[in-house]
């Protein structure tokens, strides 16, 4: 009698639809009013402004296909923006406030470097992609290093390098690197006039000549692995000096920076002993790239302490993750602090759940998820998964 039972229930349910399936590419129709508590269709970083803080904007797919597609977005995130079938982030206070300054700085002066820290989750890799698609907006050359920890601490392979001695080459790594800055800047790397300046000698038949094309040099490393590492060290200082001569404006652009001076790597050696950072050969290009001695350009990174294998940490400011180190090599620098959502931006997040139909909303929903997170993007995204 109860199998019956069961089987007419059963037969009689109507089949659950998948997240995927819940969500369509075009947000509900709402109205306008509530529309534009959350949401803005200013797509134009160029054109975010004060009026537009805690609201989000839509990325499209073809930038991020060209931005984002080899990193630059949390995987959590990342994971998010696929269910929902669309890329939003929220415009917040401090990608802005570098935004502001990347209009308005004096790009024949040494390069300006700039700082994104705060607490864990509190939203420096979102906010350094919403700087991403702005400098691309913008026509800026983009030098970015999604997340360097997976260099330091999960890398692919790692070698010794046969060109300097006592370092080792993450080629693997290096060559899917210059994929993605190909891919990043393919629309400004067939400019006739980014030419290298020098000889680059690889080996008795492979040579690099002088006047080549920047794009062939990212070709060799890319289809020469060996060289990969290498090929890097010298696409950097190509790119200081293209970037002196104004032919290109160059935004870097480095997420866990703090990892190039954490001695506690997971890169060894062929004797099985840790390498330092330092000792890694492409560290070397990207450390000249974020010093001042070079004009047209704009650096930005975040200090992160997840970027680091080490659990006792006592402090997220710039000074404690950098190191003496690392602090003396980007000093004199711009700090910005990414703080958790404030009482706008949480609403906003909220709201845009709710039209995503990702939380069902009943009364002090706000209040309870906002004491749960502490305000906190990331403990919010967490909490809301479950509602």
């Amino acid at each position: 009698m109860y199998s019956s039972s069961i089987r007419f229930i059963f037969k009689n349910i109507l089949p659950l639809k998948t997240p995927v399936q819940c969500f369509s590419s075009a947000p509900l129709l709402l109205s306008p009013e509530k529309l534009q508590r959350f949401r803005t269709t200013e797509s134009q970083c160029l054109k975010h402004k004060d009026e537009h803080l805690g609201l989000f904007y839509t990325i499209s797919e073809e930038d991020r296909k060209r931005i984002f597609i080899y990193g630059g977005i949390p995987k959590s995130f990342d994971v998010q923006t696929k269910t929902f079938n669309e890329t939003c982030l929220m415009i917040r206070q401090p990608s802005l406030d570098i935004i502001n300054c990347l209009r308005n700085l004096d790009y024949s002066k040494p390069v300006v470097r700039f700082v994104l820290y705060g607490k864990k989750g509190s939203g420096k890799s979102l906010s350094l992609a919403h700087i991403l698609h702005y400098g691309y907006q913008s026509g800026f050359l983009i030098v970015h290093i999604p997340w360097l920890g997976n260099w330091m601490r999960r890398c692919k392979e790692y070698s010794n390098s046969e060109t300097k001695e006592g370092y080792v080459d993450l080629n693997l790594d290096a060559a899917a690197w210059l994929l993605n800055f190909k891919t990043q800047n393919s629309h400004l790397l067939s400019n006739p006039e980014a030419k290298t300046s020098i000889d680059y000698v690889w080996s008795k038949r492979e040579i690099t000549p002088a006047g080549s094309d920047i794009l062939n040099l990212v070709d060799h490393g890319i289809n020469r692995i060996k060289y990969a590492s290498d090929t890097i060290i010298a696409l950097c200082e190509e790119i200081k000096k293209l970037s002196n001569k104004g032919i290109f404006r160059t935004l870097v652009a480095v997420d866990g920076y703090n990892a190039f001076f954490y001695p506690n790597t997971r890169v060894y050696t062929e004797k099985k002993e840790v390498v330092h950072p330092q000792n890694v050969t492409v560290t070397q290009g990207f450390m000249s790239l974020t010093n001042f001695d070079w004009k047209n350009g704009a650096a930005v990174v975040t200090v992160d302490e997840i970027a680091i294998a080490e659990e006792d940490q006592i402090s997220h400011l710039p000074r404690y993750l950098l190191g003496k180190e690392g602090f003396e090599h980007l000093d004199p620098f711009v700090p910005v602090h990414v703080q958790n959502y404030t009482e706008k931006e949480l609403t906003s997040c909220l709201d845009y759940y709710r039209e995503r139909k990702w939380v069902n909303d009943y009364p002090g929903l706000d209040e309870e998820v906002k004491f749960v997170s502490d305000s906190n993007p990331y403990k919010l995204m967490k909490v809301c998964a479950p509602l």
